[in-house]
């Protein structure tokens, strides 16, 4: 920890490399940086009092991936659970297990925010603002790094999405939101209503319906949902048959190629994808009508991410009429329930807001280089990773499309490329540079609510490779840690920096 002498200056702890969040990115970014640069010192910030980030912060029932654990698990630590769509307490265990089995829990200093960042060209360092809670309260202390890499993903952990509904002060039950879930919240035997259609709230419909009376789904419009195999047979054929490792490497390849293979169907022949999703769901719920009115979207599948069920418990619930969808809008809520614009009340005893996140880019942290403020949305990223203008600085940002950490190990492998760069050069500092100008997308090309909201406060992407983030996994994997840094990246001699 850095030394203080109250009332004189301070003396700044110094580390070659300093990790934001000890999420399932940050632990990763940490076993990579350890492994192959085992000389430099680092330390992993996190805000919270425990490491996990998402799947430590959530804590609704029924919480889970979305994605199969074959791919959203790293490369390095094979998944050996049966279940291949994982519940978060699961994953949470897989995370611990991999901080503690690699020394990175000694590492971590919990209970530290960065709150600020300033660079100095002149000492080619990062100085950090840190709040950090003590036994006596909160304190401010500075740190200094000669890299700053950004794994705190890109929602607001402090805030959910709450739009104000009319006459909710009338409600005479509870109103909860999943983000912030109470730990004795009793729903046996309750009429519970979940308003969202996304993969929170087809998560929490099964889940509660287990206990409550009845939970209804409410919806303004539906949402592409997909039924998926709770655990993958062929998965367990081969862990049967091969060795741990090469069964790991060999599941996960399989998964990674029907995953961008499905995407791929999607977005080609969406009219082909409309009719087999459509039709699928019709053989579980046997309804055509329903499906029509409560599960065919107006958008094409893609265009917002994919909801995954296991084992179609979401549709299961519905059939043996613990579940219901409603598909209307809110007129106001009422002491008893909520009043839908159709005339409808629907009665509750709790109701779930489960409306998306709120988006906040890199955790929040105040970037300033050489005294000017960094406007995020001026700058572009480079390889998914650095952005123009900030330099010795990075950030983890993994697929819409596909399990988070494939792109997240991406880079973080580039991140220790970068490091290596710079050390055989003898450059204290670099940052990407385009050859020319750039025509500008937004950073997430997805039309979600939760992104569409916040998406101007971030960094934007080019219109070419390196400047675009790609959706592609094997296309990243195989031209990534080829990437020529002399192309993109301009060393930066210490007094010699051009400001922002």
């Amino acid at each position: 920890m850095s030394e203080r002498e109250i009332g004189t200056a301070e003396r700044v702890e110094h580390l070659d490399v300093v990790i934001v969040g000890a999420g399932l990115s940050g632990i990763g970014a940490a076993y990579r940086l350890q492994t192959e640069h085992p000389g430099r010192s680092y330390a992993v910030l996190e805000a919270r009092d425990s490491l996990g980030g998402t799947w430590d912060l959530f804590r609704y029932p029924g919480i889970r991936s979305d994605s199969d654990m074959f791919t959203l698990g790293y490369p390095f630590k094979p998944w050996r659970d049966a279940k291949s769509i994982a519940d978060g307490p699961s994953i949470l265990r897989y995370i611990c297990a991999t901080a503690t089995e690699n020394g990175i829990d000694r590492h971590i200093r919990f209970g530290t925010k960065v709150i600020a960042a300033e660079w100095d060209s002149t000492t080619a360092r990062w100085t950090l603002t840190l709040t950090q809670r003590t036994g006596t309260g909160v304190e401010t202390r500075n740190l200094t790094c000669g890299f700053l890499y950004s794994c705190s993903g890109y929602y607001d952990y402090d805030r959910g999405h709450s739009p104000e509904f009319p006459g909710i002060d009338s409600f005479g039950g509870q109103v909860v939101h999943p983000q912030f879930w109470p730990e004795q919240l009793d729903y046996t035997g309750k009429k519970v209503v979940v308003i969202g259609s996304g993969a929170t709230a087809v998560t929490l419909v099964p889940a509660m319906a287990e206990q409550a009376e009845s939970v209804t789904m409410l919806q303004r419009t539906p949402t592409w949902i997909s039924a998926v195999p709770g655990r993958d047979k062929i998965a367990d054929r081969i862990r049967e048959t091969l060795p741990q490792k090469l069964a790991h490497r060999v599941i996960r390849t399989k998964n990674i190629l029907f995953n961008i293979g499905f995407y791929q169907y999607c977005r080609r022949r969406p009219e082909a994808a409309r009719k087999l999703l459509t039709g699928l769901t019709t053989r579980i719920l046997k309804d055509e009508k329903q499906v029509a009115e409560h599960f065919t979207p107006s958008y094409n599948p893609w265009d917002q991410r994919l909801c995954a069920v296991p084992d179609a418990d979401f549709f299961k619930a519905m059939r043996k009429g613990k579940a219901e969808v409603v598909t209307d809008h809110i007129e106001t809520f009422v002491p008893e329930g909520i009043r839908l614009k159709s005339g409808r009340v629907l009665a509750a005893d709790i109701v779930v807001t489960a409306t998306g996140l709120q988006l906040l880019a890199f955790g929040g942290i105040d970037l300033h280089v050489d005294g000017v403020p960094v406007r995020l949305n001026d700058q572009f990223v480079w390889q998914g990773t650095m952005l123009t203008g900030v330099p010795n600085f990075a950030v983890c940002i993994g697929y819409t499309n596909a399990s988070w950490t494939l792109r997240a190990d991406l880079t973080s492998r580039l991140v220790c490329k970068i490091l290596g760069y710079m050390d055989r050069n003898g450059y204290p500092a670099v940052v990407p540079q385009p050859d020319r100008d750039l025509s500008e997308r937004p950073l997430l090309d997805l039309a979600s609510g939760y992104i569409q909201r916040s998406i101007g406060d971030f960094p934007r992407q080019g219109d070419r490779h390196p400047w675009t983030v790609r959706q592609n996994y094997l296309l990243d994997s195989v031209t990534t840690m080829r990437t020529d840094l002399r192309k993109s990246l301009r060393p930066l001699p210490i007094r010699q920096f051009e400001r922002v």
